[in-house]
């Protein structure tokens, strides 16, 4: 077995045996098969596809090509909660310390930025001395003594997604949807989880642009976690416009952490306290949605969302003066605020737009390995449906670079759209 005939064999859209695909894999792994070929492999599924046979053998041998944790043994039941990637999407930051702070462990293996969508991991080390690089025994630990744990992959688990999670991001091959259903399901199976809350993206600033495709790649995904055994449920939410104010890695985490004092957004509100329902309810600490919520709610109410989340910073090495004063986070040396042009009604405020530019920025990558800037990034001040008067604040910039904030000024400018007549708001959730 050869890795080129592979690569052909997927080209000219055949269907991989679980054999190929494991040969495959393993190969990857260990370095027999390098990276160009991993890319030509990626391009080959990105343009002709897998069936789900296909996506489910992928998704099973990255997770075997390193260690399956079982957590039986030191928790009853674990929850992890992924979103597919959006502009704006903090919520893993807000969610986990509130469904912890509720009793259920959590334990959650996070990815880097991927192209226009901001990463939990990148967002976290804005925090000084957050380690995102737990070991397996130290992720065990930290989950069985506190409950609560959010790191990288360690490097024992599922490695080959870790090697073509990066190659993905720099190669054009991020928006495939086998290739995101397998990276994202086989750490949820590597990592332990027996229960996933999968917050699937829907529109313009997120991989799956229409409901159909958003659709398409939950079934794909709850199909695979049945499959392995795993309680799961996805949820379709609206990402054609920004989640929340923030864009953009220490801005993001502020609002992350207001939010567990009760201070953000609507929408993002309402969207971490829906998510987190999901999660107790899968994770059997509710008896209902409607259970779900009212605890989540307490948790912000009564400070032990909070407490969670110092104890997930504190355990972690990160310095917990910033949760307790958010001031302390690193700013931009430039901050303009830009006027709406016009008077009217938001109609649009495109998220990819947004998130490209605060990857233009230094928000986000342009190629693998690049340094990330925490400091830079928007705060997106209107709705769809908000009415605006001319000379109103819009959005804040947030630079390091004179050119940048230019050009970034122009294209968030750009991302709004403006109408005489009055815009519906668009819904947090589909379905």
């Amino acid at each position: 077995m050869r890795a080129i005939d592979i690569i052909i064999k997927k080209r000219d859209k055949g269907q991989l045996t679980a054999q190929e695909i494991d040969f495959f894999v393993r190969g990857f792994t260990n370095g027999d098969i390098p990276d160009y070929q991993a890319s030509a492999f990626a391009m080959a599924v990105l343009l002709n596809g897998m069936t789900n046979f296909e996506t489910t053998d992928l998704t099973l041998s990255m997770a075997r090509s390193g260690q399956v944790l079982d957590l039986s043994k030191i928790v009853d039941v674990v929850v992890d909660k992924h979103s597919s990637g959006g502009v704006g999407d903090k919520t893993s930051i807000s969610v986990m310390p509130m469904a912890a702070a509720c009793g259920l462990p959590v334990g959650k293996m996070s990815g880097r930025g991927l192209g226009f969508s901001g990463g939990t991991l990148d967002k976290l080390e804005s925090i000084p001395g957050y380690r995102v690089d737990l070991s397996t025994e130290e992720f065990k630990t930290q989950l069985k003594e506190k409950g609560i744990v959010v790191t990288g992959q360690s490097l024992d688990l599922a490695p080959a997604d870790g090697k073509m999670y990066a190659l993905r991001d720099v190669t054009g091959t991020v928006p495939s949807m086998p290739l995101i259903a397998s990276s994202i399901m086989c750490k949820k199976i590597a990592a332990g989880a027996t229960a996933i809350v999968l917050d699937v993206k829907v529109g313009l600033g997120a991989f799956m642009e229409t409901l159909e495709q958003g659709r398409e790649l939950a079934e794909l995904m709850v199909d695979i976690g049945r499959l392995a055994g795993r309680k799961t449920i996805a949820i379709l939410s609206d990402m054609n416009q920004p989640l929340g104010s923030a864009v953009g890695n220490s801005l993001e985490m502020i609002e992350a952490i207001e939010a567990l004092r009760g201070r953000a957004p609507h929408d993002y509100m309402e969207h971490i306290l829906h998510v987190t329902a999901h999660v107790l309810t899968l994770g059997g600490r509710a008896r209902d949605l409607a259970e779900g919520r009212a605890l989540a709610e307490k948790s912000i109410q009564d400070g032990s969302a909070l407490d969670k989340l110092r104890l997930l910073v504190r355990s972690q090495g990160g310095d917990v003066a910033y949760v307790d004063d958010t001031s302390k986070f690193e700013r931009a040396k430039l901050v303009e605020m830009v006027k709406a042009p016009r008077s009217g009604y938001i109609s649009q405020v495109h998220a990819r737009i947004v998130g490209e530019a605060a990857v233009a920025l230094g928000a986000g990558r342009a190629k693998k390995g690049d340094p990330i800037d925490h400091a830079v990034g928007f705060l997106i001040l209107k709705k769809v449906g908000d009415s605006v008067k001319e000379g109103e604040p819009l959005f804040e910039v947030h630079a390091n670079d004179e050119q940048k904030l230019r050009e970034a000024r122009e294209a968030v400018l750009s991302a709004h759209q403006f109408s005489h007549e009055p815009v519906p708001p668009l819904p947090l959730f589909y379905e």
